[in-house]
């Protein structure tokens, strides 16, 4: 296989940019040369190259699966799609959602982990067709029993990326006021408020008793990444900590992000947070919480074009780049013990590669490498130059 050499482009390194050129040969980074020009090479005419971008959490395909609420279609298409989409935006590792839970107001299914592991299943049977990496982000409700099976079987998955605890007591941490959860249920189910209110109650005291979290921290502690979803408060932080977590995902409050970086726990927020300005659920900002370095990777949660676009904002604010665009590479691969072969253009890493070029507010992405083979294309550059 002829090596891959990429020349002319502004090279983003884990602690400083350099001008020059990336060689790869046989799907690892081989060389990184500071000035030069090759010719006859692929040419990055002095656009950002930066290491495939790495989203540990996103909900997209559930837009693809159910576009609209009474509107499914099948999962190969749904799968493909998002695959495409999160190459289009710079993506080359994805950790989409597959929600493991017991909730009756989730839909009419009377075991939602059910319905979880069919579309595990599913994620391991497309993965190995699709261009992107693609793995799981387990979103695990910890109020319901029992468990000990399923547990199980999510050790067998090859695609488990991290498990993420998802408390579902109604009134704690995202969404604490119970009068407006119940307005909601009430709007959906078309019952009255007080009726609502009255099932949320039993539905309180019932999820209160259960918490298996020491179940998926004693069979994944040590070999899958943990985290915690919407912490709220420092005891939520506490817990998490005592029930193997290392990431606290998307904390809701200054204090509970504050007391994540004392215990050792990496944080991780939405890159649709930083780049719209704030939370769109009121929750804590994101730049706020990176005024105190208390960031170290974003997810799309929702949105995949925000993680190349917080980059190229926070590069137009000042950050410095290679800082900035750590948040998006490095701090994920940290943060799902990945950092050894992913996350940073170094000689010896995969050679997962995103070229873009900075917009207004947006990186317009021109080439994506993946194990050095070329995924997406913008520029259809000579077909002899890409593997």
């Amino acid at each position: 296989m002829k090596d891959l050499i990429i020349t002319n482009a502004r090279v983003v390194l884990p602690d400083r940019v350099v001008e020059g050129s990336v060689v790869v040969s046989d799907g690892r980074i081989t060389a990184i040369e500071e000035g030069g020009y090759y010719p006859d090479e692929y040419d990055a005419r002095g656009h950002w190259l930066i290491p495939g971008v790495i989203d540990i959490h996103t909900d997209y395909i559930e837009k693809e699966l159910h576009p609209r609420p009474s509107a499914d279609f099948p999962i190969e298409l749904a799968f493909h799609m998002m695959d495409m989409r999160a190459l289009a935006s710079g993506l080359t590792t994805v950790l989409g959602a597959v929600r493991i839970s017991n909730d009756p107001w989730k839909g009419d299914k009377d075991l939602r982990a059910n319905f979880g592991l069919a579309l595990a299943d599913e994620y391991e049977r497309m993965a190995r067709i699709a261009s992107a990496r693609h793995l799981m982000h387990i979103r695990w409700d910890t109020n319901f029993e029992p468990v000990d099976e399923i547990v199980e079987k999510l050790g067998t998955y090859r695609t488990l990326g991290n498990i993420v605890y998802n408390e579902n007591i109604p009134g704690q941490r995202q969404f604490r006021s119970l009068e407006e959860v119940a307005a909601k249920q009430a709007a959906s189910k078309g019952i009255t408020c007080e009726k609502a209110l009255a099932l949320l109650h039993e539905r309180i005291e019932k999820n209160s008793q259960i918490n298996n979290r020491s179940k998926v921290r004693d069979r994944f502690s040590g070999s899958v990444c943990i985290g915690s979803h919407d912490d709220t408060t420092v005891e939520h932080v506490d817990e998490a900590k005592e029930a193997g977590a290392t990431m606290s995902e998307m904390p809701t409050t200054i204090e509970a992000a504050r007391r994540a970086k004392d215990l050792g726990l990496y944080v991780c927020m939405g890159a649709p947070n930083y780049y719209r300005g704030g939370s769109h659920c009121g929750n804590l900002s994101c730049i706020d919480a990176l005024e105190e370095n208390l960031v170290d990777a974003l997810c799309s949660d929702y949105h995949f074009p925000s993680m190349l676009g917080s980059v190229v904002k926070m590069i137009d604010a000042g950050m410095d780049p290679s800082r900035a665009v750590n948040l998006v590479t490095l701090g994920p691969a940290k943060t799902i013990g990945w950092e050894d072969r992913l996350g940073s253009i170094e000689v010896g890493k995969i050679a997962d590669l995103t070229l873009f070029e900075a917009r207004a507010g947006y990186g317009r992405v021109e080439e994506v490498w993946v194990d050095g083979v070329s995924k997406f294309s913008m520029n259809s550059p000579d077909p002899a130059l890409v593997s």
